[in-house]
């Protein structure tokens, strides 16, 4: 018996399915290069276009100082300030942040409505940026006509609603320049003119519009919406940080699409903030002077009362006058009773901040016993002198310190009077706001960069991706490393793509490229064909093992090029002087009748339903020892009609006329057929399709055609296109020789 000769040398081992082949990876993105700066391209595109068209941010920023002590400061923090109890910086940040100064500063600028005019979508606020004017030809259509345009303003006077109204947006449509409707979801609420006050809904929306310049039919979208809701939003674009580590320079800012809307907004929370620390100081001021002139006309009347005391004993006992020793203790005693009648003003102000556990409090209650203890030392002197010098002592005593007292009273009076009225805070405004000239937002050149960046990445990602998702052969290697030899890889041809043409069924939805010319005959010099030559030498090796000169041509799926292989080699070994048939068995979506400009009626199906001969349904071609049998009228079973003796004798007979029978099968993973046809046949060939079929899709054929008794000899790697992907991964060894 002859040697079959080996249809390829073994080529280098695939990579495992599981192991990243980073050649391979490489080659997927020069493959689709043009692809990856297309997408890259559009994201650019898409980045700038975004960034031309944003509406543009603007900052507003300014200066405050929050200094450690106001200028005229309240007397009775002076033991405070001693104890080191200074305004914390936290704390001045988080009244800045307070809803009590946003919210005065919302009210005040009534940033709780807006006023929205209606724009073209997409174009419409860039428009009007450029200060486009209303066209003429936009009255023509309804949408254009209600946009506002460029210069066209509405000067909004008042606005109040009720609660249940607040955040429901209300339409206005100019009239004219006098009037205009106001309407709520598509309900007409009335009419009503600019400058006058207008109410609509029961009263509940008072409105008064000061001045309108649009165009009749511009529409305007007005809006009260919740405080809190406000609140929140200028808390989101606003913003306070500290310049340094107890600096007490704060620095303010504000975000927002109208730099003058932004400018004043920061306006009025810096004087708003200035104004509460100045009522905040008035209102310690304040306190702290009613405190003392509750105590003044009981401390006047203790002092008349300690006068009246002293003169009384000094009558009953004829004018005693004092010792040098007894008047140095008084002095003492006076001084220790002064600074704890000091001592007792500030606790009366601190006890209604602290608790005693604090720090401050702890402190001045510490100082205070300190004096009682010298006090107690100094009565106890005074218990050793005469009884006459001790009684004079203290009456004496009484007085001038409840003189003392009195006197220090109307002091702290005085200077009270004197902060409240000149108090200023300590909160300064250094910087006004004012808007930078640029808008902050959108950075426009980080956009285009993070877009292209952006687009990159995807459109990598999704060649990558898909370039590991998709798991068909690319080289014969993975073939042979399933058990089959490859006998040809036939490449991709430019020339066959013009030979091919959509055709549809009725029955179809979409159509099937079928080839409409022989390539062999059209470009017989073409790498294809060439392949094919390959092929029908190996097959005469090959096809000395089997049992006839029967070839059976099959594949795992559809649209593998089947159909392509046989005809074009049929064509070659006719091109070799051999008389050769080419069998259209798929008698359901056949089509190699179109390549031989043939018609499909008249062929196999009717041969075998008994309603033609052999010799009524053989067709011969242009090419010299070439013929065909096309699949004839699609019958209802042509599995059926497979299995009859007719089909077997028809095998028989057309073995006998030619020499050699070429049989196009459907795919065998879809129908039986091939299992059908090759059980009859002594050699039968696989098609797999370049980078479509998966191995383990070709070993599912193998075993199936295998459990009906059908050997497969070997494969065709078809349509392999010339890649950088299979370059670098498995090699490609296709040339031209011309």
């Amino acid at each position: 018996m002859s040697e079959v000769a080996q249809p390829t040398a073994p080529a280098p081992q695939a990579p495992a399915d599981d192991e990243i082949d980073l050649g391979r990876l490489f080659g997927l993105l020069l493959d689709h290069k043009w692809w990856i700066v297309a997408i890259t391209a559009l994201f650019t595109v898409l980045g700038a276009a975004y960034a031309l068209l944003a509406t543009p941010i603007y900052r507003a920023d300014a200066l405050v100082q929050v200094e450690s002590k106001a200028g005229l400061s309240n007397p009775l923090q002076d033991m405070r300030s001693m104890l080191g109890e200074e305004t914390k910086a936290e704390a001045e940040l988080g009244i800045l942040r307070s809803r009590l100064v946003l919210g005065r500063a919302i009210e005040q600028e009534r940033l709780d409505v807006t006023v929205t005019p209606r724009r073209l979508p997409l174009v419409g606020d860039f428009l009007a940026r450029r200060g486009l004017e209303r066209p003429a030809f936009v009255d023509r259509y309804a949408f254009t006509r209600r946009s506002v345009w460029g210069g066209e303003t509405l000067n909004l006077g008042e606005l109040r609603v009720g609660p249940a109204f607040q955040g429901q947006p209300f339409v206005l449509r100019v009239l004219d320049g006098e009037r205009y409707r106001l309407s709520l979801e598509g309900e007409e609420l009335g009419e009503g003119r600019a400058g006058q006050n207008e109410s609509f809904l029961g009263g509940q929306v008072d409105l008064r519009i000061a001045e309108i310049m649009a165009a009749p039919g511009a529409e305007f979208t007005l809006v009260q919406e919740p405080l809190l809701d406000v609140i929140n939003d200028l808390r989101s674009r606003f913003s306070v940080s500290q310049q340094g580590r107890d600096s007490g320079l704060f620095d303010l800012s504000v975000r927002d699409a109208e730099p003058v809307r932004a400018e004043r907004t920061l306006n009025a929370i810096s004087q708003v903030y200035l104004t509460q620390n100045i009522q905040r100081q008035s209102a310690e001021a304040e306190q702290s002077l009613e405190f003392l002139e509750r105590q003044a006309p009981e401390v006047r009347g203790q002092l008349r009362q300690a006068e009246d005391t002293l003169n009384a004993y000094r009558m009953q006992q004829d004018s005693v006058d004092l010792s040098l020793e007894t008047k140095a203790i008084l002095d003492r005693i006076v001084n220790l009773e002064a600074q704890l009648n000091e001592l007792e003003f500030s606790e009366a102000e601190i006890s209604r901040r602290f608790t005693p556990s604090h720090p401050t409090y702890a402190a001045l209650l510490e100082k205070k016993q300190q004096l009682q203890r010298e006090r107690a030392q100094l009565n106890g002197q005074i218990n050793n002198l005469p009884e006459t010098q001790q009684q004079m002592l203290r009456l004496t005593r009484d007085v001038e310190v409840t003189q003392e007292i009195y006197v220090q009273l109307l002091n702290k009076m005085q200077e009270m009077n004197i902060a409240r009225a000149s108090t200023v805070g300590n909160v300064r405004i250094l910087d006004g706001a004012m808007v930078q000239r640029q808008p902050v937002e959108p950075r426009k050149s980080l956009i285009v960069i993070l877009a292209t960046l952006l687009g990159g990445m995807v459109a990598v990602g999704v060649v990558l991706v898909r370039g590991l998702l998709n798991r068909g052969v690319e080289s014969p290697a993975q073939i042979e490393q399933a058990g089959l030899p490859v006998y040809a890889t036939v490449p991709l041809s430019n020339e066959q793509s013009k030979l091919t043409e959509r055709v549809r069924r009725r029955q179809e939805r979409k159509g099937r490229a079928v080839p409409m010319a022989l390539l062999a005959e059209r470009a017989p010099a073409d790498t294809s064909i060439e392949a094919l030559r390959g092929l029908r030498t190996s097959l005469h090796f090959a096809m000395m093992e089997g049992s006839d000169n029967r070839l059976v041509i099959t594949g795992p799926s559809p649209g593998i090029g089947k159909s392509f292989v046989s005809i074009n080699l049929a064509a070659v070994c006719a091109q070799a002087g051999q008389r050769v048939l080419v069998i259209d068995a798929d008698m359901r979506k056949g089509h190699i009748h179109f390549a031989f400009k043939g018609r499909s009626e008249g062929g196999l199906s009717e041969l075998l339903a008994g309603k033609a001969n052999l010799d009524e349904v053989l067709r011969t071609t242009t090419q010299e020892g070439l013929s065909y049998l096309s699949h004839g009228s699609v019958p209802p079973n042509p599995s059926e009609l497979l299995l009859t003796q007719r089909f077997s004798q028809m095998l028989e007979e057309v073995s006998q006329r030619f020499d050699l029978v070429i049989i196009d099968t459907p795919p065998v993973l879809a129908v039986t057929d091939a299992a059908v046809v090759g059980k009859q046949c002594g050699t039968t060939m696989m098609v797999v399709r370049f980078q479509h079929n998966p191995i383990k899709e070709l070993e599912v054929a193998r075993r199936r055609l295998e459990t009906a008794g059908v050997e497969v000899k070997g494969c065709v790697l078809n349509a392999i296109e010339r890649k950088a992907a299979t370059a670098y991964g498995y090699g490609y060894y296709n040339y031209a020789y011309k």
